[in-house]
């Protein structure tokens, strides 16, 4: 654990001496607006994306401002400390993590000073896709073993808005070691500085019971700890909030609740 710590606070360090998000009123040049000519397209339905709970352009409902409301107090966090790489984890399986890193990747890219990429961490069991109506397709395990182009692995959903996702691809069973891997932090470190004003959201599986959320830890700038309301226990929070004391953790967010905070 003590090796883990170590680790984290040299990230933290370099992080700190490199901002990666532009403080608002900087005098920084234009940023061109991303094509995704050179990425998969696709299109799901808006009946597909209420049905999955995905929030969409125009979302007008509690859910939908709830969302808001979290974007709005993580961009701050973010921007304050020129951070753009976000994690969400949860302690336990089942509480909602992969819906609260759709929902807010989608979110955030509704915000018109910023593209977001939503990358599926989750090796052993990805599913960010299935939010989408999306069949398994290849992805990141891909791009990690068989260095197959990033180009190649990338989705846009062509109704939303400066949003990519990178799917998680085919399941494996050493993920830890993989999300540790020299080419997986090679990725993080062209994905957080490609383009300034972009955001980086990972969906990684809990902290309670795999190693992955730790191992990866050291290459994000902050996390998001969800907890589901009347699920989660008492001391498998607080534990999970321990084993992460070394990362910047935003907050919780309150799942399946009338309360998200951050």
């Amino acid at each position: 654990m003590e090796r883990i710590k170590q680790a984290l606070d040299k990230a933290r360090g370099e992080r700190q001496s490199a901002p990666l998000i532009t403080p608002q009123g900087a005098d920084v040049p234009e940023e061109a607006p991303i094509s995704y000519t050179q990425t998969r397209t696709v299109n799901p339905s808006a009946a597909t994306l209420r049905e999955r709970r995905v929030i969409s352009e125009g979302s007008d409902t509690a859910f939908g401002d709830a969302y808001k409301m979290l974007r709005t107090q993580v961009l701050q966090r973010l921007n304050d400390n020129h951070w753009n790489v976000l994690a969400i984890t949860s302690p336990g399986e089942g509480e909602g993590t992969t819906l609260t890193a759709v929902n807010l990747a989608v979110s955030l890219a509704m915000e018109v000073n910023y593209t977001v990429l939503l990358v599926d961490a989750n090796l052993r069991h990805p599913s960010v896709h299935e939010y989408f109506g999306l069949t398994r397709s290849k992805g990141l395990s891909e791009y990690l073993l068989d260095k197959t182009p990033l180009s190649e692995l990338l989705v846009h959903p062509s109704n939303i808005e400066q949003f990519v996702m990178l799917p998680g691809g085919r399941p494996v069973s050493n993920s830890a070691e993989m999300l540790n891997s020299p080419r997986m932090v090679q990725l993080v470190d062209e994905l957080k500085s490609r383009y300034p004003r972009r955001i980086v959201v990972f969906d990684l599986p809990p902290v309670l019971t795999s190693a992955d959320a730790l191992a990866f830890a050291p290459y994000v700038d902050a996390a998001l700890l969800v907890i589901e309301d009347g699920k989660s226990r008492r001391q498998d929070v607080k534990r999970a909030v321990e084993l992460l004391e070394a990362t910047n953790v935003l907050g919780t967010v309150l799942n399946k609740t009338d309360r998200l905070s951050a």
